[in-house]
C-alpha cells in the first residue's frame, strides 16, 4: 500500500493547482465574482457623468451643454422641488423605519417553527410561508386585486354581506392606511424567506444547551428565552445594521405595481421617484443627481451603522 500512498502523493504535488500557492489560488476562485461585482456595481457608475450635463434624450452626450452642480442646487435652491423632495423622503423613512420595526417578525416565526414537533407540519408550513418570496410584484398586485376589486373583490363580497358597508370600496385607489397597507404586503411577501437565516442560526445552537437545561428543569419557554433567543441575535442585528445601511433604498417594483393618481403622496418613495422623474418625466440629469445623493446618504449610513456596531457589540460589519 505504501508505493500506492506514494504514487498518489507525487501525483497530488505534481498537479497544477498545487503549484499555485495558496493566497493566489483564494483569489483566483473570488475573481469571477470580482468581475462580476465590477461590471454590474461599478462600471454603472460612469453614469452619474449625466448629472452633470443638460441632457435631454436622443442628443450625443458631447452635444449637451455641461451645467455643473446645477441639478443638485436646484434640489434646495427651488421651494416646490425641496418641498417634492422631502415629501419622498417622508415616505421613504417611513417605509424604512416600518420595515425595521417589522424585522422582529422573521426571527419570531422561526422560533415558532423550531418548537413544531411535527416534522411535516413544519415543513409544509416553511414551504407555504417561503413561495410568496418567488413570485413577481405583479403577481401580488394581481392577488391584491381579485381580493380588494370594487365588483367583485372577495373583501368587498365579504364587508357587504356582513353589513359593515353598503356598496363596494375601492381599497386600492385610496390614500388611507397607504404605508400600513405596504408594510403588510411586504411582510406576507418576504416573511418566510427572511426567517430561513434564524431558523439556521438555531440548528447551529449546541443541543446540549437543551439537554443540560431540561435536567435543570428548564420549561419550554425558559428555554426559548435564555438558550434560542441569546443564540440567534447575533444573527438578528448584523441583518439589522445592514438594514440601516440600506435605510432609503426601499426598491422600486412594489411601489410601482401599486401605485396610482390616489395614493401617490404616501407611496412615492425614493426609488420610485427618481424612476418617474428619469423615465416618465425624460429629465434623466436631475434623477440622477438625486440618485447620486441617494448613494451618498446611503453610504454614509453604512458607516454609522459600522460604528454603532463597534460600539454595541465591539465587531464592524466591514
Amino acid at each position: 500500500m505504501e508505493p500506492v500512498a506514494q504514487s498518489q502523493t507525487k501525483r497530488i504535488r505534481s498537479s497544477p493547482s498545487s503549484l499555485i500557492p495558496d493566497r493566489y489560488r483564494l483569489f483566483l476562485f473570488a475573481l469571477p465574482f470580482l468581475v462580476l461585482v465590477f461590471i454590474f456595481s461599478y462600471l454603472p457608475l460612469y453614469g452619474w457623468i449625466y448629472a452633470f450635463y443638460n441632457y435631454r434624450p436622443g442628443f450625443a452626450l458631447s452635444d449637451t451643454p455641461f451645467v455643473g452642480l446645477q441639478w443638485f442646487r436646484s434640489i434646495f435652491s427651488n421651494p416646490t422641488q425641496t418641498q417634492e423632495v422631502m415629501r419622498v423622503m417622508r415616505n421613504t423613512m417611513v417605509m424604512s423605519l416600518l420595515g425595521i420595526a417589522t424585522s422582529i417578525l422573521p426571527v419570531l416565526f422561526a422560533v415558532f417553527l423550531s418548537e413544531i414537533k411535527s416534522q411535516w407540519y413544519k415543513k409544509t408550513v416553511q414551504v407555504l410561508t417561503t413561495l410568496p418570496n418567488f413570485i413577481s410584484w405583479v403577481l401580488v398586485y394581481a392577488i391584491a386585486f381579485m381580493m380588494f376589486n370594487v365588483d367583485n373583490g372577495l373583501i368587498n363580497k365579504i364587508m357587504i354581506g356582513l353589513g359593515f358597508q353598503e356598496q363596494g370600496v375601492n381599497y386600492l385607489a385610496t390614500n388611507n392606511h397607504t404605508w400600513l397597507s405596504m408594510i403588510a404586503w411586504a411582510t406576507w411577501k418576504g416573511l418566510g424567506w427572511g426567517a430561513i437565516m434564524y431558523i439556521a442560526a438555531i440548528t447551529s445552537i449546541d443541543q446540549e444547551l437543551y439537554d443540560a437545561a431540561k435536567v435543570d428543569g428548564a420549561g419550554r419557554f425558559r428555554m426559548i428565552w435564555h438558550i434560542t433567543v441569546p443564540g440567534i441575535m447575533p444573527t438578528y442585528f448584523v441583518l439589522l445594521l445592514l438594514s440601516i445601511a440600506n435605510f432609503i433604498n426601499n426598491g422600486l417594483e412594489q411601489y410601482f405595481v401599486f401605485q396610482n393618481p390616489m395614493n401617490k403622496s404616501h407611496i412615492e418613495v425614493l426609488d420610485l421617484y427618481v424612476y418617474n422623474i428619469g423615465m416618465l418625466g425624460t429629465n434623466f440629469s436631475f434623477a440622477t443627481a438625486v440618485s447620486m445623493l441617494k448613494s451618498l446618504v446611503s453610504i454614509a449610513l453604512l458607516f454609522i451603522a459600522n460604528r454603532m456596531s463597534k460600539i454595541v457589540r465591539g465587531e464592524s460589519i466591514i
